[in-house]
């Protein structure tokens, strides 16, 4: 069996458990952020589940590394893998590899990859903004002349930052603040572009089959 057949084989034997493991990453980390009464032993045993998991993302990065036979390169080519062994909750911004597929299928019939692109960038839009929320709320929490001051705060900013409205109202202080959120006005123009482009290419897709189709009896391309 070739590298390229053992690597397909290793990304679907995982993708479900490392997704699985993505959330049990951003739900302890919730924990830890939003539970303010935690005793020290959930504490501990909350960072030792995130830290667990994010091993479990490390090693996976390592073996389709040695899988691809590709080096250094891997790196370069594979810039999703790099991100998501930092951030593990950003495992669902796999999208983008979902994305290029659906132009690499142009000889099949592609709605449901559509669909699919546009659902899994609806779930990593809500995933994004819940992350970013968290992040931002925990840094900002107590900085001296913050203006998100609980977590509601922290959520209507996320949101008027992915659409990249940017109210204003509120703004993070912090660096750690600023940085995230110059991720997520990335992302969330990400997001919108994956979805925008995939349901704009569906339209022309459908519209194309139907004028090369006609009404019953006519000849496809005639006027």
């Amino acid at each position: 069996m070739d590298e390229e057949s053992r690597l397909w084989r290793w990304r679907r034997r995982t993708e479900v458990p490392l997704f699985v493991a993505s959330g049990l990453f951003l739900g302890c980390y919730a924990v830890r952020v939003l539970a303010h009464g935690l005793g020290p032993g959930w504490k501990d045993l909350l960072l030792a589940v995130t830290y667990g998991t994010w091993a479990l993302f490390v090693i996976d990065y390592a073996v389709r590394w040695r899988l691809s036979g590709e080096g250094a390169a891997f790196l370069h080519r594979h810039p999703m893998d790099a991100l998501v062994v930092l951030l593990p909750l950003l495992r669902p911004l796999r999208i983008v590899q979902l994305y290029e597929t659906v132009h690499r299928r142009r000889a099949e019939a592609r709605l449901s990859l559509y669909a699919r692109v546009i659902a899994y960038a609806g779930i990593s839009a809500l995933l994004l903004g819940f992350a970013g929320a968290l992040t931002v709320y925990s840094a900002e929490r107590g900085a001296p002349g913050a203006t998100i001051k609980d977590f509601g705060d922290s959520v209507w900013w996320a949101c008027s930052t992915l659409t990249t409205v940017g109210y204003g109202d509120v703004t993070p202080v912090t660096a750690l603040g600023r940085t995230v959120a110059v991720g997520m006005m990335a992302g969330g123009m990400a997001l919108l572009g994956a979805v925008t482009g995939s349901f704009s290419s569906w339209l022309i897709q459908t519209f194309t089959l139907d004028e090369d189709t006609g009404p019953p009896g006519r000849t496809p391309g005639a006027p």
